[in-house]
């Protein structure tokens, strides 16, 4: 009865005697407070072109719900545990990505149905706009439906990837043929589908406008415009400069398993946000499995020195922290003058461990994650953004999770922003604290997130009360564009340089003082491990590192209290070599799967590989090597041609063995995303 007098209400908004005073029209009181009549509700609906969308588009919504469900009935197998509680929560969770299908699949009619042109009433034009409504919904009800049956050989929603990998098939007809009467009840279950959508389908009125024509277009074309942003906000999943488009990876802040997003999650989604992302075809370098984890492998098996640390581990991302901003990882600059904008950052390198050459595994944001927390580079495209983003994938947290550490990630911003809550829900962080669990707007800085100084002393002070030992980790937000810091400090951290985003490192670097002041307080602290890497540079304006090398140089610097790592190791160090070192610091016992190395193994030869596009850059030794993944077409020594002016690729050979490592890297990333072995069975 709700719904009947709210749609009432949208449609007598819209009809053309409508007035804004309700004392000066009773129907509208009426509609409100009685309305309840179901043949006056459909009467009216086949009167509103805007009524008549929004219901045949809630007619969709409605179907592709019915389609998540039969899609768990049919493959109830595959997911375990399942309570009703929470697959609830899952369905509730699938309604953003039902949206988003439902409106791509839906915006030509749309269009048809709500541009107020003379000839839309017209009944010949309203049959072709059934009929293009009945079409292409058909065609996105029969994908649901296919993947009922396809996701038990796949285990995954189907995508553009496979699309590919099938569309040079010629008996691809043939197969679906066959599966047709093979799964006849997933056949009749899609018939059924198509029926309710075909006899369900309301088509208006269609009546001549007869009163002020301008009028007339005046107020459809505002109800025209109101909902083209109401469909680029569904299709968006939100609206404001911190939501970003929603993506197969945010299926993840729903689930407690991983092949769970695939019942958040709708086949018509998948297709249309894989659209243009370069799937990932085998290159085949090497001819069998075995020569290729011959050459390569991820999976690490540990060799443990000793019994394992119950130590806490705490990891900062730091927010667009280049190495060129950080004063005491460029002694040589400037003739040793060069002071830099992290005094306290400096400090702690000096108690701490870190490397001469560190680099980051990607250019974004999204890329850290996934580097730092899991191992995983971003090749190609940002992990949370390919078709590969709801695979089962390792983890320190889940690592550690299996010793019983409580493990939690926190991140200032809107909960949900940029896909993080996702990743960490199933990269096996069990708590998530974000702007919600914070719980003071005030300390918001009207762009991006809760000011670091407030939010790290909110880490510290919410750690201080987790069970230990705990595992967290904490991405940053405040040195980012627009680059502002809080008012109260607008005089200590004035501009001091070219740079507006030098002030905000500043004000950051202070906010890690006072988080370790806090934390060094506290009973955990002496038992704790401490890793401090940011997500990717950002503005460079030394020459030094303007260059394909600098712009990927982060810092990568563990702590740790009692001073057991100390030092500064000539050698190589990239964002995905932290898992599996602080893991073996850890002496942790388990197998796992990281394409990063342990940096505390000294018979290991460091080396970095990132894909800042077109070309792979691989760096070893003094050199780094670029490889467009036929040929290396580069070599240069980026100790010292700093400029990277001389390429020697005529003048020297690629070593056999950095062209296996580059090529079996490459396969194995490929060949484990597609096939979803990014961690190790039980």
């Amino acid at each position: 009865m709700h719904l009947v007098n709210l749609v009432n209400l949208m449609k007598i908004m819209v009809q053309d005697n409508y007035q804004l005073s309700i004392e000066k029209n009773p129907v509208l009181l009426r509609s409100i407070l009685s309305m309840s009549d179901m043949g006056i509700f459909f009467q009216r609906l086949k009167n509103s072109f805007l009524l008549t969308t929004l219901y045949n588009l809630l007619l969709m919504m409605v179907l592709f719900m019915l389609c998540r469900i039969a899609f768990y009935l049919f493959n109830t197998t595959y997911f375990n545990g399942m309570t009703v509680a929470h697959f609830t929560t899952l369905c509730t969770g699938g309604i953003q990505f039902d949206l988003t299908a439902v409106l791509y699949t839906n915006t030509l009619y749309c269009l048809t149905m709500l541009t107020p042109l003379p000839f839309r009433v017209n009944n010949g034009f309203q049959t072709v706009a059934k009929w293009l409504f009945i079409v292409s919904n058909s065609v996105v009800i029969v994908a649901n439906c296919m993947d009922m049956v396809y996701y038990r050989f796949t285990l995954r929603r189907t995508t553009m990837a496979v699309i590919d990998e099938f569309s040079n098939d010629g008996n691809i007809g043939q197969i679906i043929g066959v599966s047709i009467f093979q799964y006849w009840y997933v056949t009749l279950f899609a018939v059924a589908m198509l029926f309710l959508l075909v006899k369900l389908y309301y088509q208006p009125r269609c009546i001549r406008h007869t009163g002020n024509i301008g009028w007339y277009l005046l107020r459809h074309t505002v109800v025209l415009l109101v909902f083209v942003f109401c469909f680029v906000t569904g299709v968006r999943g939100g609206v404001g400069s911190f939501v970003r488009p929603i993506t197969l990876s945010n299926a993840n802040k729903y689930v407690k398993q991983a092949n769970e997003a695939y019942i958040v999650l709708n086949t018509p989604f998948c297709v249309y946000r894989t659209i243009g992302l370069k799937t990932f075809v085998n290159p085949h370098y090497f001819p069998t499995r075995d020569a290729l984890d011959e050459a390569f492998t991820p999976v690490i098996q540990p060799q443990p020195s000793g019994e394992f640390k119950n130590m806490n581990v705490v990891i900062f991302i730091l927010e667009s922290f280049s190495k060129e901003y950080i004063g005491e990882l460029n002694r040589d600059l400037d003739g040793g003058d060069y002071k830099g904008y992290t005094p306290f950052l400096d400090s702690l390198i000096r108690q701490g461990l870190t490397f001469e050459y560190t680099f980051a595994n990607g250019f974004r944001s999204i890329d850290a994650m996934p580097s730092v927390l899991s191992s995983i580079p971003a090749f190609y495209e940002p992990y949370i953004l390919t078709p590969y983003s709801t695979n089962k994938v390792s983890g320190i947290a889940g690592e550690l999770d299996r010793k019983g550490y409580y493990t939690a990630f926190f991140h200032g911003a809107p909960n949900g922003s940029m896909g993080f809550q996702s990743f960490a829900n199933v990269s096996g962080y069990q708590d998530y604290f974000g702007l919600t669990e914070y719980g003071n707007n005030d300390d918001y800085d009207g762009t991006w997130a809760i000011w670091d100084e407030e939010f790290f002393q909110f880490f510290a002070e919410t750690m201080n009360e987790f069970r230990q030992p705990f595992c967290t980790a904490l991405f940053s937000a405040s040195s980012h564009h627009p680059f502002r810091v809080p008012k109260k400090y607008a005089d200590r951290f004035k501009d001091e340089s070219s740079l507006p985003l030098h002030k905000c490192i500043r004000y950051s670097d202070f906010a890690l003082r006072r988080f370790f002041e806090t934390a060094s307080r506290m009973s955990w602290f002496s038992n704790t491990l401490f890793v401090i890497t940011a997500d990717h540079t950002n503005e460079l304006t030394r020459p030094e590192y303007q260059n394909a090398a600098g712009r990927s140089k982060v810092p990568i610097v563990f702590f740790h209290p009692g001073g057991e790592l100390q030092g500064r190791i000539p050698a190589i160090a990239q964002q995905i070599d932290i898992m599996p070192t602080v893991l073996s610091y850890l002496n942790y016992d388990r197998p796992y799967v990281a394409f990063g190395h342990n940096l505390l193994d000294s018979a290991t030869v460091c080396h970095a590989m990132m894909y800042p596009t077109p070309v792979f850059q691989y760096f070893e030794g003094k050199y780094m090597y670029q490889f467009d993944e036929e040929k290396f077409t580069a070599i240069y020594d980026f100790v010292n041609d700093i400029p990277l002016q001389n390429n020697l690729i005529n003048e020297m050979q690629v070593p056999a063995d950095v062209e296996k490592k580059v090529k079996s890297r490459i396969q194995q990333y490929i060949e484990r995303m597609i096939e979803n072995r990014l961690t190790v069975g039980e």
